[in-house]
């Protein structure tokens, strides 16, 4: 068991990010296929947890793309291109014009290139194909099959290579430059921040549908789970939080065991590189943290956990007994759940958490 808690301090600096969700829902409002995701109680769970009440974001159909992340690549393009054709028409182009023909020649002479573990790639293929820009998604040999075959059906290019996923993403830098493409990465680093703030606005959608809900119900959460990768989801999710929800919550972020680059970067005070094995949560697997989500969690987050690599699939394997379908990424934030000790709960607890995918 790994556990950090978190002594949070009010921040002293502006967020890397803008925490309302008001821009990434006016473009997104452009795909035909955008729309609220589930928030349901899970009765049956809550009971055999022992607590009050169980509340899942079912990601697992959002914009018919398979995750959470479907967010934040596309309204991330779809902002760039926005911002392009705002300098070439020499005028503000609203939400409603991006389908235009004079937005989409723009965006037809703009490649965008990343890296991805699978469904980020998924989002920014959608975001061009919606928008008409070029896209090329990198794609580590980790990266299942049919991630890529989905990549290509949308209308991106697949560059495979024989390495990590930390490979394919210095493969995604490197290419941008010599090419002069957009590299539009999830994750961020000291002199690259733009982009991927953007990808993480989009993903506030998600916690802005959830703070809606609540404020509907007035039954607010006590306790809200975020599994963590480079940190996007948790990042965005604990910031809108913070900011903008009437009552607020215990944060605990979880991590695989194999991958726990924000608990180790939370220990040493700075973004740290966290080596280790292979994590079978694919797209949680991540040895470095984003920057822009280590700055939000280190004042936003409560405690940090892990979940070993059993604990992943067992989450999978009883997930399924409630009628939820996902992999262990998607439910990695409810494995934290049944270890006992890793988060305190009692009878009156409240817990919120991201079923963040679908089953692969």
């Amino acid at each position: 068991m790994n556990k950090l808690i978190n002594d949070r301090t009010a921040r002293t600096s502006p967020r890397l990010f803008r925490t309302t969700a008001d821009r990434a829902q006016a473009l997104l409002a452009a795909c035909p296929v955008h729309a609220a995701t589930p928030l349901v109680d899970a009765n049956v769970l809550a009971r055999d947890l022992g607590i009050r009440k169980a509340s899942l974001k079912l990601e697992s159909n959002r914009m018919r793309l398979g995750s959470f992340k479907a967010l934040g690549g596309a309204f991330a393009l779809a902002q760039m291109v926005n911002d392009k054709a705002s300098t070439v028409l020499g005028r503000t182009v609203h939400a409603e014009e991006m389908q235009s023909d004079d937005v989409k020649a723009i965006a037809a002479k703009e490649t965008f290139i990343t890296a991805s573990a699978g469904n980020h790639g998924l989002s920014v293929a959608a975001g061009g194909a919606i928008f008409g820009a070029n896209v090329v998604i990198v794609l580590a040999v980790s990266v299942p099959e049919a991630f890529a075959d989905r990549i290509r059906a949308i209308g991106a290019k697949v560059v495979r290579i024989d390495g990590s996923y930390e490979d394919s993403v210095a493969y995604a830098i490197d290419t941008a430059s010599s090419e002069g493409w957009q590299l539009l990465a999830d994750g961020s680093w000291s002199g690259y921040v733009d982009p991927p703030a953007l990808v993480m606005e989009g993903y506030t959608v998600m916690a802005e549908e959830c703070r809606q809900a609540f404020e509907a119900s007035g039954d607010w959460p006590t306790h809200v789970i975020l599994q963590a990768g480079v940190g996007g989801l948790a990042g965005a999710m604990a910031a809108h939080i913070r900011d903008h929800w009437a009552v607020q919550p215990h944060i605990a972020v979880v991590e695989p065991e194999a991958a726990p680059c924000l608990i180790t970067s939370m220990r040493a005070g700075e973004l740290t590189n966290s080596p280790g094995p292979l994590s079978h949560m694919g797209r949680l697997d991540c040895k470095d943290a984003s920057l822009i989500a280590f700055d939000a969690l280190r004042t936003d987050a409560d405690v940090f956990v892990t979940v070993t690599e059993d604990e992943g699939s067992d989450a999978v394997n009883k997930l399924a007994n409630y009628d939820v379908a996902t992999t262990s990424s998607g439910g990695g934030g409810v494995a934290a759940l049944f270890v006992n000790g890793l988060i305190n709960l009692d009878e009156n607890s409240h817990v919120l958490a991201i079923i963040s995918e679908g089953p692969e």
